[in-house]
């Protein structure tokens, strides 16, 4: 009996599962298709009842589930090379989930090649980034492997066009179903950042609702009292962060950055509300909260523009472009994307010293910053000391630069007089 059960079987695919309803309903429609499910669910920082998620899958029909706590690894790995770069897309999009794909991906891959599956599966819609984000990772990662996206087959989105259709094949195969009402939008949570995208948030006029956010506070709600931070760096990564206030010190990676998500949750920092375009091709309105993301951000500018040489930092201001961009399209385990994180961190060698910073409103200020690899020479640019400086060579200065611009400018003339006879 049981040789014919298996002659049937397509073979064993790894879904990236999640505990929610699309998820869970994917995870029974491949059985009926004829695999044998593994369920793998990373903990990446996400707010989750994970053993009720396990148990959820097993019933289910799953034939194992792992689940993996991938927090720590997110952050040394995935966050610290993203704030060395200063990564940010399209100018505001601090990349939370576009950094926290290849890092599941690993994962998935790395239970996929212990279980000798040929397939791995994911929920990821066919419209957005993430499911090119998944799959670009995982053939990356292991070439041979193949991937069932249900939501890009025919059989699967026509049989379920919308929300209604997967509730009522959820009650049909016992799968439970939120007794909570659902949001009218949906939200992606990890350890870096919460996204809220889709729903009504898809017409851009719309105001987010008082109640979306849920990793900050309201800024005018906030203490009256902003924290003082002191944030120390080594090679561009943060390594201790002190609050002024009451000494509270973190230095382990994953500790200190949950205890700056607490402090700019506190006092409701990170918030965007943004239109970016997607890699696909089409525009779309996500909403982000990126806490201890934007207070690192702001002290990690301040201590390179510190520290590092001029053209070196405008080198590598255009490689950090570059880097958020391949991020963003999903290309973390690219040849290109792995030679733009040698070259981010080779820049980031005399990125040293502390930063002090106040978290207040809404706002992160800067306050003052300490480098023993510092460049400032206060004796040299202080207008009370000449120092190493003879402000008559800069006349000479100016003419050299200033050649240029009276070349240009006299040529315009003849043309314009030319123009007009």
């Amino acid at each position: 009996m049981e040789k014919s059960t298996m002659a049937q079987s397509k073979g064993t695919v790894v879904l990236a599962y999640s505990g929610g309803l699309d998820t869970s309903c994917i995870l029974v429609w491949l059985k009926e298709q004829g695999y044998d499910v593994i369920a793998y669910l990373a903990n990446i920082g996400q707010k989750e009842d994970f053993e009720a998620a396990r148990k959820k899958a097993l019933a289910l029909g799953a034939k194992k589930v792992y689940i993996e706590d991938v927090s720590r690894e997110f952050v040394e790995s995935f966050i610290w090379p993203a704030v060395q770069a200063n990564a940010l897309y399209e100018d505001r999009y601090l990349l939370g989930t576009a950094l926290a794909r290849p890092c599941i991906a690993r994962g998935l891959v790395g239970i996929a090649q212990q279980e000798r599956a040929s397939y791995i599966a994911h929920g990821a819609t066919g419209k957005g980034n993430d499911q090119v984000r998944f799959e670009l990772s995982c053939y990356a990662l292991c070439p041979k492997i193949k991937v069932v996206a249900p939501w890009r087959l025919p059989e699967f989105y026509q049989r379920f066009p919308g929300r209604r259709e997967l509730m009522d094949y959820a009650k049909k195969h016992g799968i439970p179903v939120p007794v909570t009402p659902q949001t009218p939008w949906s939200m992606d949570e990890n350890l870096m950042h919460i996204s809220y995208e889709a729903g009504i948030l898809e017409n851009p006029k719309n105001q987010a609702p008082p109640g979306l956010y849920t990793k900050t506070c309201d800024p005018a709600k906030s203490p009256n009292t902003p924290d003082v931070l002191e944030i120390e760096f080594e090679r561009g990564v943060p390594v201790k962060v002190t609050n002024t206030g009451d000494g509270a010190t973190r230095s382990s990676a994953l500790e200190l950055f949950v205890y700056l998500n607490d402090i700019a949750g506190k006092h409701g920092v990170g918030r965007v509300d943004i239109v970016e375009n997607r890699f696909v091709g089409m525009k779309s309105r996500g909403i982000y909260e990126t806490p201890a993301g934007t207070i690192l951000y702001h002290a990690h500018l301040d201590i390179e523009a510190f520290t590092m040489d001029r053209e070196v930092r405008k080198i590598k201001q255009g490689l950090s472009l570059k880097f958020s961009e391949l991020v963003y399209n999903g290309f973390w385990h690219s040849p290109e994307c792995e030679f733009l994180r040698e070259c981010i961190g080779r820049s980031q060698e005399p990125v040293v010293g502390t930063v002090r910073l106040s978290v207040f409103k809404g706002h992160v200020y800067i306050l003052g910053r300490e480098s023993p690899r510092s460049l400032y020479n206060e004796e040299l640019v202080s207008m009370n000391v000449q120092g190493d400086y003879e402000p008559a060579d800069a006349t000479g200065f100016i003419n050299i630069n200033s050649l240029r611009l009276k070349e240009y400018h006299r040529l315009q003339s003849k043309v314009t007089e030319k123009q007009a006879e």
